[in-house]
């Protein structure tokens, strides 16, 4: 969300509302300014495509040698004692992920609109970088329905056997939407942009990733090249929702090699210059 440098102090707060939320939106859609962003649409390119073929051929070789036995070792769809994982999985849930960053969003912009100067900039940096948290889980989400749509996967057992290999493209139903995985998405799409956003919470957030994606093979909801696809195009689309953020000064800087680096938010800088006053002599 945008800074606010000069409101109207005399505007009231539906004013301020919408203002907040008008310049929201439209620092998504401005115009690309970064000088060096040239060279990291280019990095992003390379990874990108380095990452979809070692990808690609992971899901192709799970395929063919490993989904069919693993889902027969797993524990029968609708065992009694799996109802622990059937409340985890659905942390993973695309549909609530976006629920809870979008009400957080709806929070900050309705906070935002009553606060003035520092405090708003320091709520409204907040805002920004829960932008980019739910625009990466939208697009990724997004592109993965297409993908199941196209692609017409079934799910284990659908059909009455184990067959990784019963496609039926543009089916268009539950049952033939196995690949990729939507919970795998929006779990690797939310861990690797709050990891973008915050590198020292990696480890949580890909564990927290790695669970959900392990939640969705004990339920014979999907098979494993499922998820390895999932987690592909979740860090895909959180990759290229970053470049889009940087490429705007919108968290992100950009280095010279064309390295994406979070930039310091305004709360970690203020509690720095605070600490720094207090120890000065």
């Amino acid at each position: 969300m945008p800074t606010l440098t000069s409101p109207d102090l005399g505007s009231g707060y539906p004013a301020q509302l919408l203002t907040v939320s008008g310049r929201a939106l439209a620092q998504l859609v401005r115009t690309p300014s970064h000088s060096r962003r040239a060279e990291a649409a280019r990095k992003l390119a390379r990874h990108s495509l380095w990452l979809s073929a070692a990808g690609a051929a992971l899901v192709i070789a799970l395929m063919v040698a490993f989904d069919q036995t693993e889902i027969q070792l797993m524990p029968a769809r609708g065992t009694p004692s799996l109802w622990p994982i059937r409340i985890l999985t659905d942390f993973g849930k695309d549909e609530y992920v976006l629920s809870a960053l979008g009400a957080a969003l709806v929070i900050v912009a309705l906070f935002a609109a009553g606060l003035r100067d520092t405090r708003r900039t320091l709520l409204l940096g907040l805002g920004t970088r829960l932008q980019y948290l739910f625009l990466s889980v939208a697009l990724s989400a997004l592109v993965g329905e297409v993908l199941k749509y196209v692609i017409g996967r079934g799910r284990p057992f659908v059909g009455g056997t184990a067959n990784p290999f019963n496609f039926v493209p543009f089916e268009g139903t539950g049952a033939h939407a196995s690949l990729p995985s939507g919970h795998a998405i929006a779990a690797f799409a939310l861990a690797f942009a709050v990891s973008a956003l915050w590198p020292r919470l990696r480890v949580f957030m890909f564990t927290y990733a790695i669970v959900i994606l392990l939640t969705r093979l004990v339920l014979l909801a999907h098979h494993p090249s499922d998820v390895v696809a999932g987690a592909l195009v979740g860090m895909v689309g959180a990759m290229a929702v970053r470049y889009w953020f940087a490429a705007r000064r919108l968290g992100f800087a950009i280095r010279a090699d064309g390295t994406i680096v979070p930039l310091a938010g305004p709360v970690s800088t203020r509690l720095k210059r605070v600490a720094h006053g207090a120890s000065a002599p």
